[in-house]
């Protein structure tokens, strides 16, 4: 193996994204290094570079938090891993175990959280090392490049879903339905039973309803939207996702809502506060609350969907160098599937 490896870097938010030689990591002794082998690209990751979360990010930085590869070597520590293992590098790499939150299965609101790609080098580089506790098992069986998205798109819209308490026959609607996570959301949704209304632009129409939505709305060319999604629906849906990245689809959400349903925020607009009647939140007794990511356990969930074929988001590869045109496509909204970096091309 050689010493060094290549790493897609940038020095300053915004600034260029360029490929470097730099050394291969070193694993600590409770820590495996992973050769990756692919790694998704996820809308966080943009928000990484623009800076949009500079008070937790830091810089000169290698971005991505959805690596999937294979064990090359163990800190002497570690017992449950071997070389050639394959594993997956998730976005949260380490917590205290020891809060409230952790001891409960919520480590992502862990205070002592550590992100790869974000306080700390991530995967859109050739090796990566990881705790060797954080790192996610994969089926042998399992293609690494569908594994790699699941790692924070899947398990996002996965724990998303499960937030909303969306019963198997009960609908749910997603907006930016046929983005990265919406597709996967529309995916999962399905597996899970519930019956999906996907919103987004009338040109992902097809991609929508290909993966299995029972509906579409095009959210920019359809008059009275709350009326037209609460008369297909009977009353309006049990439960919503906001995936899209804008104001105006969190508070369209609030007016077309099903009496005792859940709306769950996840895509982060740049301006993130929004403006909503309470009365009929009240009245209506409507839930509202925020998703991050998942629990190991989410994750594991999430995998298995994919390891047994019941999701199968179409994954566009691309290589390294091309990471910064995939963020002008995310910035444009021209997004349709998982995009991964394949590290052989």
């Amino acid at each position: 193996m050689s010493s060094t490896h290549r790493a897609l870097i940038f020095d300053d938010f915004k600034g260029p994204l360029e490929v470097r030689q730099l050394p291969i990591p070193e694993p600590q002794d409770d820590e495996i290094l992973v050769k990756i082998n692919y790694s998704g690209i996820c809308h966080s990751d943009l928000h990484a570079w623009n800076g949009d979360f500079d008070y937790a990010t830091i810089h000169p930085l290698i971005g991505g938090h959805e690596g999937a590869g294979v064990v090359v070597k163990t800190g002497t520590k570690v017992k449950d891993w071997n070389v050639g293992d394959p594993a997956g590098v998730k976005l949260i790499n380490s917590n205290c175990f020891n809060c409230e939150y952790c001891k409960t299965g919520n480590e992502p609101l862990c205070d002592q959280i550590s992100n790869n790609g974000f306080d700390r080098h991530g995967t859109f580089q050739e090796y990566v090392t990881a705790r060797a506790m954080d790192a996610i098992r994969i089926p042998k069986d399992l293609n690494l490049a569908a594994a790699a998205p699941v790692f924070c798109g899947g398990v996002t819209a996965y724990k998303a879903l499960k937030e909303t308490n969306v019963k198997p026959g009960q609908i749910v609607a997603i907006t930016g339905a046929g983005g990265g996570l919406g597709s996967f959301g529309i995916q999962y949704a399905g597996a899970m039973g519930m019956r999906v209304i996907a919103i987004d632009h009338s040109e992902k129409k097809d991609h929508c309803m290909n993966l299995g939505a029972e509906w579409f709305v095009d959210a920019f060319n359809t008059e009275n939207l709350s009326d037209h999604i609460k008369n297909i629906t009977n009353g309006g849906p049990h439960g919503i996702i906001n995936f899209a990245a804008a104001k105006k689809p969190m508070e369209q959400a609030f007016e077309y809502i099903r009496k005792r349903g859940t709306i769950v925020l996840v895509g982060f607009p740049k301006d993130s506060k929004i403006m909503f009647d309470t009365t009929p939140l009240i009245f209506n007794a409507i839930t509202v609350k925020g998703s991050i990511i998942g629990s190991r356990l989410d994750t594991e969930e999430a995998l298995e969907f994919v390891a047994r074929g019941a999701v199968k988001v179409p994954l566009e590869m691309v290589k390294l160098e091309d990471v910064s045109k995939v963020y002008r496509k995310m910035e444009d909204g021209k997004i349709n599937s998982r995009v991964v970096v394949d590290f052989s091309l």
